[in-house]
C-alpha cells in the first residue's frame, strides 16, 4: 500500500522528458502530480471483497473481440473495474468514447494519461452498430476527460447517443461525463440536443479530500453541473457516485448525500475504493458492510429514487436494474 503527502519537488522539479502522446499509466501516471505516494503497511482485504470471475460459458472474450473489431474501448478495462468478469458476462459494458487517454492525473484512477488523439468521426456509428449488434436494452456511455476540446466533448456524446437511438430507438441511455471544468454553460446547452435517460456524473469523494484525490476538479462546480442539467431536464433521472475507503468520516459521506439531494440528485451509488496498484491513493479502511447498509437506509430517508450501496457497487454495475428500480426503464 501506499501513504500520500505534499510533494513540492513534484512541482518545482524540471520534468523528465517523456511522450506526452504515449499513455501512462500507474507510476508514469502519477509521478507528475503534486502528491507523493510512498509505500505503507497494507491492509488485508476482508471476506467481503470479492471479485466474481468470468465463467468459461460467459460472453467475456466475445464482448473483447467486438470491441476490439469497432475499435471501442470500456471504461471496465481501461479502469481495470473489478467486476469486468460479470458484467463482460452477462453482455454487458459500459462504453468509454474518445479515446483511452485522459486529460487528467486522478490517482485514484486507473485509466492512462495523456495528450489525446483527434476524435474519431466514426466512434459514433461503431459504437451504435455494436449496440445494436449486442441488441442492448440498456447502455452507459462515459469518456476520459477531454480539456484539450472547447466543450469537453459534449458534442460528441450527443452524436454518440442520437447515432445509438437511430438504430435502436428502444435502448434506454446512461451517460456518466466528465465535470467539463471551464467550459459547464457551453456543454450542457449541446448536450440538450439529445439529452440521455440518465444523466450521470461521479462526485468520487467527501470535498476535504478533492486537492488530494481529484486535483483539477472542484466539488461546488460538480454539484452545479448536476443542478443545472435537472433544472433543464427535470424528467430525466440524474445520478452521482462515491468510493469510500480513503480516509473520509461517515459524517462526511451523509453531508455530501444531503449535497446531492439538494441539488435535486435522484440515484446513488456508493461503493468501497479498491487500490488499482502501489503507485496509486492508498486504501485507509475497508468499509464494513454494516455501514454500507446504514448509508443506503439514510439515502432512502433522504428522498433519493434508488441507492445501489456496497463493498463491490460501482457507478454503472447493474446500471439498468439502477434505472429499472428508480422507474427509469
Amino acid at each position: 500500500m501506499t501513504d500520500v503527502t505534499a510533494n513540492p519537488a513534484a512541482s518545482n522539479a524540471a520534468p523528465a522528458p517523456y511522450d506526452a502522446t504515449a499513455k501512462q499509466k500507474a507510476q508514469a501516471k502519477t509521478a507528475r502530480i503534486p502528491i507523493k505516494i510512498v509505500p505503507i503497511e497494507k491492509l488485508k482485504k476482508p471476506d467481503w471483497i470479492r471479485v466474481k470471475a468470468a465463467t468459461g460459458n460467459s460472453r467475456f472474450y466475445e464482448i473483447k473481440q467486438i470491441l476490439r473489431e469497432h475499435n471501442l474501448h470500456t471504461v471496465c478495462e481501461e479502469a481495470s473495474c473489478p467486476n469486468i468478469g460479470e458484467c463482460f458476462g452477462k453482455g454487458t459494458a459500459t462504453f468509454m468514447i474518445m479515446g483511452d487517454k485522459c486529460t487528467r492525473r486522478c490517482p485514484f484512477c486507473d485509466v492512462g494519461h495523456g495528450r489525446p488523439d483527434p476524435l474519431d468521426p466514426e466512434e459514433p456509428g461503431n459504437l451504435a452498430r455494436t449496440i445494436a449488434a449486442l441488441k442492448l436494452k440498456y447502455v452507459v456511455i462515459t469518456s476520459v476527460d477531454r480539456d484539450d476540446l472547447r466543450d469537453g466533448g459534449a458534442a460528441h456524446f450527443v452524436e454518440c447517443i442520437q447515432k445509438t437511438r437511430e438504430l435502436s430507438p428502444e435502448t434506454r441511455i446512461e451517460i456518466l461525463t466528465p465535470d467539463f471544468r471551464g467550459r459547464l454553460d457551453r456543454a450542457i446547452g449541446i448536450l440538450n440536443a439529445a439529452p440521455p435517460d440518465v444523466m450521470n456524473h461521479n462526485l468520487e469523494t467527501v470535498p476535504r479530500l478533492y486537492k488530494e484525490a481529484r486535483p483539477g476538479s472542484d466539488y461546488a462546480h460538480s454539484l452545479k453541473l448536476l443542478k443545472d442539467f435537472k433544472a433543464l431536464h427535470p424528467d430525466v433521472a440524474t445520478k452521482s457516485g462515491l468510493m469510500v475507503g480513503l480516509g473520509e468520516t461517515e459524517e462526511e459521506i451523509l453531508q455530501v448525500m444531503r449535497d446531492l439531494r439538494e441539488h435535486n440528485v435522484d440515484m446513488l451509488t456508493i461503493g468501497q475504493y479498491l487500490q488499482p496498484s502501489e503507485h496509486h491513493l492508498p486504501v485507509r479502511a475497508y468499509v464494513h458492510p454494516d455501514t454500507f447498509k446504514m448509508y443506503e437506509e439514510e439515502a432512502y430517508k433522504m428522498g433519493f429514487t434508488h441507492a445501489a450501496v456496497g463493498a463491490m457497487v460501482r457507478s454503472s454495475y447493474h446500471a439498468d436494474v439502477q434505472a429499472h428500480d428508480a422507474g427509469v426503464v
